[in-house]
């Protein structure tokens, strides 16, 4: 395989050719800093096309803003489009309000759609990108110069590195790794979102109503008020169904949600109807290490949970540090690799642990648990309490200064 070079003042700099399982947000995020930085990434997608809507998310918190901030034009366009915070409602069965949480305490510093983050993280990468959809990645070999990638649909071709941004599911860490019960815990909830006509008439944030175990929430959509996402989480054991059949897994949701009050009739009624259902457990993935030999994790792939652990401003943290640490190695993969996971491990591992309270707190298993929560969480105190510590817990890593930005080719050119 041929390699090129590009060179900036007096400084040579190898031009290495990535392959990037995965177009959600590690992966055009850690596209973008290779291409900054004078590689060549190449980013192959599973999905037809990006993924468009999705839940918001969020960045919190010093390292999370400081790694946008160095992303150039990334940050004033999602200031552009955040969506200002998505505050929630809890209500009883007849729809009194029992607790609100205001936008700040899920939407941090600056929330955006996952679609249109996804987007702008795209675009910003694309110049520099070869992105590859409706393909993955079916076997890998590591050959005495690179990795040689066999694909679904394309032709073999070899790389240099191959990173896994793949999310909890991750198809590099199986093909590399081993298989994903050796590394994903199912943390006891599973969770479903869809998109729905807004006949609430919501004006701002979400709704929702809890049972035991159970919640059913409705939210309008940001960018049109005539529609709305549901969002439903329920605890169960782990259970056995096909990851890409969505009949069954909606008949799963109704079958978890049958008999609850409040609205939760008309909005089962819109699943049936829905084109597309969101289902997966939540669950956790935990890698004893995050590389072997020129194939490494990033993102949820690596260390993750499906919600509340920080794991989209974790992901683009993880992008840069990764990219950052290529840059400064002068070819020696293994030392940046080895790097990368030592200045994150223990910081993504302390974010991640939100995500093991995410369904005992959305959807708490008995009656006091739900009093609890809804009682302490009307006070104030708690709530600031709660947001200081989430800050603390996003802002707990030392990033390497940007490195050296050298020459870098377009696609094509």
């Amino acid at each position: 395989m041929s390699r090129s070079s590009s060179t900036s003042g007096n400084r040579t700099v190898e031009n290495r050719t990535v392959l990037i399982s995965g177009a959600s947000i590690a992966g055009p995020a850690l596209a973008y800093w290779l291409g900054r930085y004078g590689y060549r990434p190449t980013v192959v997608e599973l999905a037809p096309a990006l993924r468009g809507g999705g839940q918001a998310v969020d960045f919190r918190g010093e390292t999370h803003m400081t790694v946008l901030e160095r992303m150039g034009d990334v940050l004033p366009e999602l200031r552009r489009i955040r969506t200002g915070g998505s505050p929630m409602r809890f209500v009883d069965a007849d729809g009194r309000q029992l607790l609100h949480l205001p936008g700040e305490f899920a939407g941090g510093e600056l929330e955006v759609l996952r679609g249109d983050l996804a987007r702008v993280l795209y675009e910003h990468s694309l110049p520099y990108t070869e992105y590859v959809f409706g393909d993955s990645v079916t076997a890998l070999t590591e050959t005495p110069t690179g990795v040689r990638a066999d694909f679904r649909h394309g032709a073999t071709r070899e790389f240099d590195l191959v990173i896994g941004a793949d999310g909890l599911h991750s198809n590099i860490r199986r093909l590399a790794f081993g298989p994903e019960r050796s590394y994903v815990s199912h943390l006891g909830y599973y969770a479903a979102t869809w998109q729905l006509p807004n006949y609430l008439g919501l004006t701002s944030g979400s709704v929702g109503h809890n049972t035991p175990g159970r919640l059913a929430s409705v939210g309008v959509d940001h960018h049109d008020p005539d529609r709305a996402g549901a969002f439903f989480v329920f605890a169960a054991p782990e259970l056995t169904y096909d990851r890409h059949d969505p009949e069954q897994q909606k008949r799963l949701v109704a079958d978890a949600f049958a008999g609850m009050g409040w609205e939760v009739p008309r909005l089962l009624d819109s699943l049936h109807a829905a084109p597309e259902l969101y289902f997966d457990s939540i669950s956790r993935a935990d890698v004893p290490a995050w590389s072997k030999g020129r194939i490494a994790l990033v993102g949820d792939a690596a260390c993750g949970a499906t919600i509340g652990g920080m794991g989209t401003g974790t992901a683009v943290v993880a992008a840069y540090v990764l990219a950052t640490e290529l840059a400064r190695s002068g070819g020696d993969h293994q030392a940046a690799f080895r790097r990368y996971e030592s200045a994150l491990r223990t910081y993504a591992q302390g974010c991640q642990k939100g995500g093991d309270r995410t369904g005992k707190f959305l959807a708490p298993g008995t009656t006091l648990g739900l009093r609890l929560r809804n009682g302490l969480l009307s006070r104030r105190f708690l709530l600031d309490l709660m947001l200081r510590v989430g800050q603390e817990v996003s802002s707990g890593v030392e990033l390497p200064d940007v490195a050296p930005v050298v020459g870098r080719s377009r696609v094509g050119c």
